[in-house]
């Protein structure tokens, strides 16, 4: 190794004689060898210096002839030269440099493996801590809002998807003038949907006819009908139960064939005379209008139009009897599809008239209210009745 100052070298490596001390005996001296390019070099630089001699070429003052001698084989180093030395002797034979500990010091990789190696877990860790502080701060920012079920309170979980209704809000308003601020109205709320299970809120507009047939029931005039469904509409008992339900009340001598003036057939192809379809709430206030504002059935060009809401709910004025409403609301909307219209209470505390709009109410005042058709405000009251013809023998 040379080291270099402007003009001339102020210090090269050469070899060293050190004195040992063996174990039993006198000092000797061992020559440690010096390495072979430090004194090839220095004996160049000496024949240099012999050749210029030679020549006639000034010579270099005495200080640097002495400085260049040293390098010579067998110079003597002057004390102001440092000793050659070395982090690791086994450097210079091209084997791998070794740690202050003696371990062999592992190279770094480069790229994500190298830095997934080097960090181990933490660089798996940290970006999941990262992840979880931000959803938590966005889960604190936004608090999840409870389902409002239909009586008010959190909706039940079990609901199906397809089978639910959204809560509106009241009006303030009444839609039409409320009897409950008289208290001689005893069913000031008969005309709202009650509580109870859920429904299919709105299907697709189409129908499907239900396959079944009968026989004729029934002496008269024929009647053939068709039991259908709106496509969408889900019932708890399938569509098997509805249709059960609305042959066995046509079949009953109660029903419509009591008076011995009309007769049923169901059919399920062909074009009946009635068809009678279970249809969405929506749907049933599309076909049916809803400018009275409360859910309800009706007749609609040779169509019994059903809602679903009032199938699964009933009304208020039969107390939660289900089936004998669903008697009434068949025997009720067909009525319409054999001519006939709506009727009042015609007796104080009698059953009502099959045709009276009990889905609203049996109470002539509160109906004139609402402002249903061919109702006087008289103070009559029937009470529910689900028959055009209840007095014959079942």
């Amino acid at each position: 190794m040379v080291i270099r100052r402007a003009d001339h070298k102020i210090w090269q490596s050469v070899a060293v004689t050190r004195p040992v001390q063996p174990r039993g005996g006198n000092a000797t001296r061992v020559r440690v060898p010096e390495p072979r390019a430090s004194r090839d070099a220095g004996q160049q630089r000496a024949a240099a210096g012999q050749q210029r001699a030679a020549t006639g070429q000034p010579q270099r003052g005495a200080e640097q002839q002495r400085v260049e001698q040293r390098y010579l084989e067998g110079g003597r180093r002057t004390n102001g030269q440092p000793l050659r030395a070395a982090w690791d002797p086994l450097a210079e034979h091209g084997q791998k440099v070794r740690s202050a500990r003696g371990r062999t010091r592992p190279k770094r990789r480069r790229g994500l493996a190298g830095f997934l190696r080097y960090y181990g877990w933490r660089a798996y860790a940290l970006p999941v801590l990262a992840v979880l502080t931000v959803l938590a701060l966005l889960d604190a920012g936004h608090p999840a809002a409870l389902p409002i079920g239909l009586d008010g309170g959190p909706a039940p979980s079990s609901a199906a998807p397809t089978s639910t209704v959204e809560q509106t809000a009241a009006p303030t308003t009444p839609l039409v003038p409320n009897p409950a601020d008289n208290p001689k109205y005893a069913e000031a709320k008969a005309a709202e949907l009650p509580a109870g299970g859920p429904f299919t809120e709105r299907g697709t507009g189409t129908f499907a006819v239900l396959p079944g047939t009968t026989e004729r029931i029934g002496t008269g005039q024929m009647f053939t009908y068709t039991i259908e469904i709106e496509d969408g509409v889900q019932l708890p008992g399938g569509p098997d139960g509805f249709a059960h339900t609305v042959e066995a009340t046509l079949n009953n001598p109660k029903s419509w064939i009591g008076s011995g003036k009309y007769a049923f057939q169901r059919i399920d192809s062909g074009q009946p005379a009635i068809r009678i379809t279970l249809v969405s709430q929506q749907t049933a206030r599309a076909i049916c209008g809803f400018k009275i504002q409360f859910d309800a059935s009706c007749w609609r060009s040779g169509r019994t139009v059903i809602n679903i809401a009032r199938w699964e709910r009933g009304a208020v004025a039969f107390q939660g009897n289900v089936v004998a409403y669903q008697q009434y609301l068949v025997n009720h909307e067909v009525g319409h599809g054999l001519g006939f219209s709506h009727k009042p209470c015609t007796e104080n505390g009698a059953l009502a008239p099959i045709m009276m709009q009990q889905t609203w109410g049996v109470s002539n005042d509160y109906l004139a209210a609402l402002g249903t058709d061919n109702v006087p405000a008289d103070g009559k009251v029937c009470t529910p009745n689900p028959w055009p013809y209840p007095t014959q023998d079942g």
